[in-house]
């Protein structure tokens, strides 16, 4: 980091103990250790707090982003259901012009809308037998 090496430190250790004194050198090398271990502390905390910040950024925008999609497709599906519903209602409004026109034409007969499939079988051709019945 600062590239300091070996002889440098030597030089810095023999200019303190001059300066210092060999009495005060010890105490003030233990304060000096405890001022560096405080800074360390202090950098490592705010490392960790940039780094939940922007961990909680990135989570606000994957939050947003599948709100987001979650709104789209929520909006597809029910854009979806609102067609089916549009083309079910038309063709219902088709059908049911079809079958006015066709009850209009004289000479038409038409089967009983509400009759089973057994009983229009029977309504349109009156000359062959019942069907059999099935037994469960």
């Amino acid at each position: 980091m600062f590239d300091i090496g070996f002889s440098e430190l030597l030089l810095i250790a023999i200019v303190a103990l001059i300066v210092i004194g060999p009495e005060r050198l010890p105490k003030v090398a233990r304060t000096l250790g405890h001022l560096f271990g405080r800074m360390q502390r202090y950098v490592n905390d705010v490392k960790a707090d940039i780094s939940r910040e922007m961990e909680l950024d990135e989570l606000k925008k994957m939050r947003s982003s599948m709100e987001d999609a979650a709104r789209s497709f929520q909006s597809s599906v029910t854009d979806g259901v609102s067609d089916a519903g549009r083309e079910m209602n038309r063709l219902a409004l088709d059908t049911q012009s079809a079958v006015d026109a066709l009850a209009e034409v004289p000479g038409t007969a038409q089967p009983p809308v509400s009759a089973a499939p057994e009983q229009r079988e029977l309504a349109l051709d009156s000359s062959q037998s019942p069907p059999a019945q099935k037994q469960a």
